[in-house]
C-alpha cells in the first residue's frame, strides 16, 4: 500500500509548520473559519452567525488563528450599535506550509469534517461535482499520479479570480480502498 505523504508537486520548498500552527488549522471549525474568511473579512459575529455557533466559541478560534498567524485583523470599524467591531481575513498561510507527519491524520480528519459539512449545506446536490474512480496502481504510479494532483492544485490556487468570480470549494481526495481485495 503506498504511503501517505504530500505529493512532490503539492507544497514543496515550503516551511514547515510549527507545532502551534498544525494545531491550529488540525480543526474543522478553524478550516471552515478560514474558509469563511477568504475573500471578505468577517467579524467575529458574522462568522458565528453563518457557522450557527457560540460566539464566544467562535472568538477562542479566531484567537487562535490570529495568534498563528492564518487569519489578520483589519482596520476597526464600527458596527450598527456604533459597537467596535474587528473584522478577520484569511491570510492563505495554511496553503503556503507543510505540515509534518505527526500531523497529516488530524489534518485529514479536520478536512473531511468540514468537507462533509459544507457540502451538506448546499441546497441543491446537483450543484456539487463529484466523480469517483477505483484504480489499481503501484508506487511508482501512485507517486505520479498524486504529484500531477499537487502541481494542479498549485496552479488553481494561483488563478486570480475575475470581477464576477463566485466562489467554489474543491476538495481531492485518494485513499486505500479497504473494500477490495
Amino acid at each position: 500500500m503506498a504511503e501517505q505523504r504530500e505529493p512532490e508537486g503539492f507544497k514543496k520548498d515550503r516551511p514547515v509548520a510549527t507545532e502551534a500552527e498544525a494545531k491550529a488549522v488540525a480543526s474543522a471549525v478553524r478550516l471552515r473559519i478560514l474558509r469563511l474568511c477568504l475573500d471578505h473579512p468577517l467579524t467575529n459575529k458574522e462568522i458565528a452567525q453563518r457557522l450557527g455557533a457560540n460566539p464566544a466559541t467562535v472568538l477562542h478560534h479566531v484567537r487562535k488563528l490570529v495568534d498563528t498567524g492564518f487569519l489578520a485583523a483589519q482596520e476597526e470599524r464600527l458596527g450598527a450599535r456604533g459597537a467596535r467591531e474587528i473584522p478577520y481575513l484569511a491570510t492563505r498561510k495554511s496553503w503556503a506550509l507543510q505540515l509534518g507527519e505527526e500531523f497529516h491524520s488530524d489534518m485529514t480528519k479536520a478536512m473531511l469534517e468540514a468537507f462533509r459539512t459544507e457540502v451538506s449545506q448546499v441546497p441543491d446536490p446537483a450543484e456539487v461535482y463529484a466523480a469517483r474512480l477505483g484504480p489499481r496502481l503501484n508506487e511508482a504510479q501512485y507517486r505520479e499520479l498524486t504529484d500531477r494532483f499537487g502541481k494542479l492544485l498549485n496552479e488553481i490556487a494561483a488563478i486570480e479570480p475575475g470581477p464576477d468570480a463566485k466562489p467554489y470549494s474543491l476538495f481531492l481526495a485518494m485513499h486505500p480502498d479497504t473494500g477490495r481485495d
